[in-house]
């Protein structure tokens, strides 16, 4: 196993836990959203504060997601020595739209980085036989 298929579900889990910390750190409306119930609590884009509560919400989903992403990919390269072309593939159709519409200000940035990783480390030969071919 080369050192990208290694480090490249690594680094996407750290994004994702980078994620679920921004979602509590940033200035968050949690509060507001306990208070009101959590259901239909950011559907009013006119209420006070949706902003901040609509960045607490997609920054705990996004957290959610690459940590799924990062799991399953950490699993796939266990199972077969190599990263799923397919985790490039996703990442990158991530990230472009996303720094397209809120480049500089956003860091979407490291998903394209993470995507562009990802599809080297896919293209590249196992350097050794997978863990579950030795078995």
């Amino acid at each position: 196993m080369n050192g990208l298929n290694r480090w490249v579900p690594r680094l996407i889990i750290a994004t994702s836990v980078l994620h679920f910390v921004w979602a509590f750190v940033q200035p968050n409306a949690w509060d507001d959203i306990v208070r009101d119930g959590f259901a239909a609590t950011v559907v009013d884009t006119d209420a006070p504060g949706y902003w901040n509560r609509e960045a607490s919400v997609w920054f705990l989903t996004a957290g959610a997601l690459l940590l799924v992403l990062g799991t399953m990919t950490r699993l796939a390269v266990r199972l077969t020595g190599r990263i799923p072309a397919q985790v490039g593939w996703f990442l990158l159709a991530t990230g472009v739209p996303l720094c397209a519409i809120y480049f500089p200000v956003t860091g979407s940035w490291a998903l394209v980085v993470l995507g562009v990783l990802a599809l080297i480390a896919s293209y590249r030969a196992p350097a050794a036989a997978p863990e579950a071919a030795s078995r």
